[in-house]
């Protein structure tokens, strides 16, 4: 990894110096995504001895591990839930073009290179975490369909990132929808992710302004006694169907081919990935009325484990065949599970990496929450879109969940040492 050093001598202490007395008790870094090369690991530096429980001078292990911003693929998109997320829409200002977009980005890289590395912001750093270190920040930038038209690079854009079809069951509210550019941010602690937040922020400057943003979170680690797949708002263990690293077509299925497929103008996007964002609101207060047994029909697994109700544990296939007593599938015909398995689509999967959130309390009393949904693909065409055609014709959880916002962003591939993202584009 590149090393980082102080942009402004007076700063008499920085992120990164703080870590350098973190005993070795606190080295349980782990690696992230083989298929990715984004490494996460232990950020020790010096001999301290304190332990890893928070005595003086020390780290704990969540706030020592390290994600790297430079290899293959962008960070962030096989890194593991983290606690804290923020999702932010950017429009370029009027009469800024490509030149504008390339120092942005430009601006963008230097600042999360230097915040994933537990360093202060390069610019008037705020101090919000200097105290803390990486916490596993990510910061993931991507490209809106208006970007290319604005910066002029129209020919260069994918087909894949053509608009999403309409859906039925819609509810879109355009003005948190889209925009020419997007990052994700995500951290095991809160100040870090929103520290990240605000510098990128004012990196923007005058050649960006916010369009929406959005923040979400996930359990923090450590907060079972066994890692576990995730739970959403609704209680249900959600990602269980997701592809894993390990499988032989991992990769395939959600990164972008260097050598292709389409024109050579298109080639930038090699080892880059399609992002589908969108804010689903739940109806808790309707879900929360129906009996155990009526929700887990609803999902086609149990609630407390996950597993199908076919039998078995929370990764045991689905027995879409299977019938029950009464004559009917024992996984209902419009059962989320069901209707989701990629058996079920041609094959079709993603990635799915989602935040939930809680926005308050509207004027009717129920909770404005739900799932900030994040799904990864190598194209959306055989990802997200046929997935979500099925789900629009017929899902039981269609009648408690509301789509209301919606994009698709084109995500560059991970830059190389000293590179910013997206530089293969715009200086291509």
């Amino acid at each position: 990894m590149t090393s980082v050093t102080e942009s402004n001598p007076d700063i008499e202490i920085s992120r990164r110096r703080l870590l350098g007395t973190v005993g070795a008790a606190g080295a349980a870094g782990l690696a992230l995504g083989g298929a990715s090369g984004a490494l996460a690991h232990s950020a020790l530096t010096g001999s301290g001895t304190g332990s890893a429980t928070g005595a003086a001078g020390s780290l704990s292990s969540l706030g020592a591990t390290r994600v790297a911003f430079e290899g293959d693929h962008q960070a962030g998109i096989t890194t593991p839930l983290q606690a804290k997320g923020h999702v932010v829409a950017f429009d370029l200002a009027g009469g800024a073009g490509r030149a504008e977009a390339a120092a942005l980005l430009r601006r963008w890289s230097d600042t999360a290179r230097r915040l994933m590395a537990g360093e202060t912001a390069p610019t008037a750093d705020s101090g919000i975490a200097l105290d803390a270190g990486p916490s596993s920040l990510t910061v993931t930038f991507g490209f809106g369909h208006s970007f290319f038209e604005r910066t002029g690079l129209s020919a260069h854009r994918p087909t894949a990132l053509d608009p999403l079809p309409d859906f039925s069951s819609d509810r879109l509210d355009p003005r948190r929808s889209n925009g020419d550019l997007w990052v994700q941010i995500g951290a095991n602690d809160g100040l870090v992710a929103f520290h990240a937040l605000r510098a990128l922020q004012k990196d923007a400057g005058d050649a960006a302004r916010v369009r929406w943003q959005m923040n979400g979170f996930n359990r923090s680690p450590g907060a079972t006694s066994t890692p576990m797949t995730a739970r959403n708002l609704m209680g249900q263990v959600d990602g269980t169907g997701n592809p894993k690293p390990s499988e032989p077509d991992f990769n395939q299925r959600i990164f972008v081919p260097a050598a292709g497929p389409g024109p050579a103008e298109h080639a930038w996007m090699g080892g880059g990935s399609y992002a589908v964002v969108r804010r689903i609101r739940m109806l808790l207060d309707d879900w929360d009325q129906q009996t155990l047994a009526q929700q887990e029909q609803v999902i086609g697994r149990t609630k407390a484990t996950g597993a199908p109700l076919t039998g078995g544990e929370e990764t045991t296939e689905l027995d879409l065949d299977k019938i029950g007593g009464d004559g009917r599938p024992v996984i209902a015909a419009n059962a989320h599970a069901r209707i989701s398995a990629p058996e079920q689509n041609g094959g079709a999967a993603m990635l799915r990496r989602p935040f939930s959130f809680h926005d308050g309390i509207g004027p009717d009393g129920a909770p404005d929450a739900g799932l900030l949904f994040i799904c990864w693909q190598a194209d959306p065409l055989r990802g997200f879109v046929p997935v979500q055609r099925k789900l629009d014709r017929g899902d039981a959880l269609s009648a408690f969940i509301r789509h209301e916002s919606s994009g698709l962003y084109a995500v560059p591939p991970g830059p190389r040492s000293g590179e910013y993202v997206g530089q293969r584009l715009l200086e291509g």
